[in-house]
């Protein structure tokens, strides 16, 4: 397949980096985002002002933008003041949602004057916060949920929240789909609401599950390999393909579905982008 049609999903740091590593290696990328962090900077600005979260919207479009002072100032975090901590990306598009209520036009407009090379979506058109069922018990909000131990499954508040008819095309249109990696449930799985999912299992895409190389403190301690398929499996993600570093371990229930590379390079926790362009490259080249 050449000059294919991509959209990758997930949330803010695990999708920066596949829209890195994709950038320069199809026709058409399209990020779709999690607007459903409720920490930090981008926290902060949902409680004060009810929008939907900038952050990882923010980082996004930084991985599509080419270098320069415009991604710099995407950003740049203040230090002192009263704005201590908010990235100066996340002010900007907090001023462009007061005046524009649609994400989308916003989304389109910052990318067009940063000059990225690719499109940056939010996941649902309104504020959304996860849900999740642990055993101990009902956690709402992401940072909470990030916490948790021994989570069976999210959902979502509002329960179906509207998806953009933007993300629903992206997603129809696209020749491959990918999800991951990053925290699983607040992250990989947070942008995955009913519609999102709906349209995934509609889709002729092929699609691609990138794994995480480990599990994360609290929020998937002591998962291997096996444990990350069967909850994105279990919350309606059926992967075509599964991506994986070549140092994991495959059960056997799993080998007709991973693919096995070598993801990392100075950074043994974190995906290499230029590595992990060329497996995913290759994968969607095939299909």
């Amino acid at each position: 397949m050449t000059d294919p049609t991509v959209v990758a999903i997930g949330g803010g740091h695990g999708l920066s980096v596949v829209l890195e590593a994709l950038v320069d290696r199809c026709a058409s990328l399209t990020g779709v985002v999690s607007v459903a962090d409720d920490g930090g900077s981008s926290g902060r600005l949902r409680r004060d002002l009810a929008i939907v979260a900038p952050g990882d919207m923010r980082r996004c479009l930084g991985a599509l933008a080419p270098d320069g002072l415009a991604r710099d100032a995407l950003e740049h975090r203040f230090a002192t003041g009263v704005l201590a901590g908010h990235p100066a990306g996340n002010v900007l598009l907090a001023a462009m949602l007061e005046i524009e209520s649609d994400p989308v036009v916003v989304m389109d407009t910052l990318a067009a004057m940063v000059g990225a090379r690719g499109r940056v979506l939010p996941a649902t058109a309104e504020p959304v916060d996860l849900i999740a069922t642990t055993d101990r018990g009902t956690v709402k909000g992401q940072v909470a949920v990030s916490e948790s131990r021994t989570i069976d499954s999210i959902r979502y508040w509002p329960a179906d929240p509207t998806v953009p008819s933007a993300v629903l095309t992206a997603i129809a249109e696209a020749d491959a789909v990918i999800v991951g990696p990053g925290s699983l449930y607040t992250s990989v799985l947070a942008p995955v609401v009913p519609g999102v999912a709906a349209a995934l299992a509609a889709s002729h895409a092929t699609v691609i599950y990138v794994a995480n190389l480990a599990g994360e403190p609290e929020e998937t301690d002591g998962y291997d390999l096996g444990d990350h398929i069967e909850a994105v499996v279990r919350h309606g993600i059926d992967p075509d393909v599964v991506v994986s570093d070549h140092s994991a371990v495959v059960s056997d229930a799993w080998l007709g579905k991973v693919e096995m590379f070598e993801l990392t390079s100075g950074q043994p926790d974190m995906h290499d982008p230029h590595r992990l362009g060329l497996a995913l490259a290759s994968i969607i080249s095939a299909g």
